[in-house]
């Protein structure tokens, strides 16, 4: 039985299902939008710890990497769960990933050495990509269209708190307690959420079973892995900057674009009208907005001397606005400007990366970061969102995983590609050699570094958001 022949089987008046707070939809709301908030408290605090977490391992050459290294592991998990959701159902994957999730988390708590560190980010990336792959399908089976704004916007909103209280407590969890414990401390509450969204999630998939069937597309998984291997080898030709590292450089380019072609719908990288330009936009906005903030933490320490608790909470304002942003385009009135909330979004992105930037100048107060972050996070709030939106709108039911492992694949390979390149600019242009907690190596060098970043993002946003008139495919 196809999604479409299961749909009417459900009960289809508004009054009958309510919102995504009523009797039918409660529990399966709490449940993923409880996982969505254990994920952004730990992307919260890793931005604070990480600073800390390097200097002690000895690794903040590496810095980039741990960031990366996360994104570069979920181009192969988002595949493969795109594949698990179409044919197998959303569940056994997003509890899989849960789990490895949790298991990356335990590695990184106990690393030795940053290697280790980058590797555990890693195997967080696998259980991050299979979660929120297996959520997107969750959203577009289980909700009927009317509601999918909604979710979204509470996808959002779940992280309001953590954009609070998440660099206050890894903050003082880092300087009190070690930032270790910042990891281990997470796995820890990961039962509650598979306990409340377990019958509901049931539920769902009895009531529209996977369309397509059949065995995993085992040559998508495999160009998923040459992504995922081209990509970090190319990270790793970044890190070297030397003639022998032209070789992996060559490699990681040719198997990375050959997986890429093949694994993103035709017509993604020239931006063609339509779903491919989503796609597109959806790495062009997050490689972009993330590239920038993984800096801003370490250039408040090194360069304002701030606290890695104030460093942190320089993000916060960035986390408020961002639901704020995600609720204004959930309002009913701005289904008819998808296209101009996109464009707009994306201009206020590169306007506040462009803006944190200014902090570099000494005389510039040190909280013009925040305030620029909170425009950017509005922007983000409004694109991301629509983004998803439109997505959904434009995919056929039995292509929804196939669709929104894509769209999350271009959101990592833009935050692979692009974080890549400012770790490859931070430590060319001499930032490597900064120190995390003296000011003694804070020097002009590290400034261009870390300028050099900014300008960067700032232009990829705005060419996003010129980018963004082409998201309505042609009539």
């Amino acid at each position: 039985m196809t999604t479409t022949e299961a749909a009417p089987r459900r009960p289809s008046a508004p009054a009958e299902e309510g919102g995504v707070l009523g009797a039918r939809y409660r529990a399966l709301t709490l449940g993923i939008v409880s996982v969505v908030l254990l994920l952004a408290f730990e992307a919260t605090a890793v931005n604070t710890a990480m600073p800390v977490a390097a200097r002690q391992l000895h690794g903040l050459g590496l810095y980039a990497f741990a960031f990366s290294g996360y994104f570069t592991s979920t181009l192969f998990a988002m595949v493969l769960a795109g594949e698990w959701c179409d044919r197998r159902g959303p569940v056994v994957p997003l509890f899989a990933g849960i789990g490895v999730f949790a298991g990356g988390l335990v590695v990184a708590g106990t690393a030795a050495g940053m290697w280790m560190f980058v590797g555990a980010r890693a195997i967080q990336g696998l259980g991050g990509g299979l979660v929120i792959v297996a959520l997107y399908v969750v959203v577009g089976r289980a909700y009927p269209e009317r509601l999918r704004p909604a979710v979204f916007a509470a996808f959002s909103a779940a992280w309001v708190l953590p954009s609070i209280v998440g660099p206050v407590v890894s903050g003082w969890v880092t300087q009190h307690l070690g930032w270790r414990w910042v990891f281990l401390a997470v796995p820890m509450l990961v039962v509650l959420p598979l306990v409340v969204m377990g019958a509901p999630l049931r539920r769902a998939e009895r009531e529209q079973p996977p369309a397509a069937g059949g065995a995993l597309d085992r040559g998508r998984i495999g160009r998923a892995a040459m992504a995922a291997l081209g990509a970090g080898l190319l990270q790793y030709a970044g890190q070297r900057r030397d003639l022998p590292g032209l070789l992996p450089a060559v490699v990681g380019a040719v198997l990375l674009g050959t997986a890429v072609l093949r694994l993103l719908p035709p017509g993604t990288l020239r931006g063609a009208r339509g779903l491919p330009t989503l796609i597109l936009l959806r790495g062009v906005a997050a490689g972009a907005f993330f590239a920038a903030e993984s800096f801003i933490p370490l250039m408040m320490v090194t360069q304002r001397h701030l606290s890695p608790t104030l460093a942190g909470l320089t993000l916060t304002s960035g986390g408020l606005s961002w639901a704020l942003g995600s609720w204004l385009q959930g309002r009913p009135a701005a289904e008819r400007h998808r296209a101009g909330l996109i464009r707009v979004g994306l201009l206020l992105t590169a306007l506040a990366i462009g803006a944190a930037s200014l902090v570099l100048v000494p005389a510039v107060p040190a909280w013009t970061a925040a305030v620029a972050w909170a425009f950017g996070g509005i922007g983000m709030g409004l694109s991301i969102a629509s983004i998803s939106v439109l997505m959904m709108k434009l995919s056929p039911p039995e292509a929804a995983g196939a669709n929104s492992a894509s769209l999350q694949m271009s959101d990592a390979l833009g935050n692979v590609l692009l974080t890549g390149l400012a770790g490859v600019l931070f430590a060319g242009l001499g930032g490597g050699a900064v120190s995390a907690v003296t000011a003694a190596d804070a020097g002009s060098g590290a400034r261009g570094a870390f300028a050099a970043i900014f300008l960067v993002m700032t232009v990829v946003a705005l060419l996003g958001s010129v980018l963004a008139t082409r998201v309505r495919p042609r009539d």
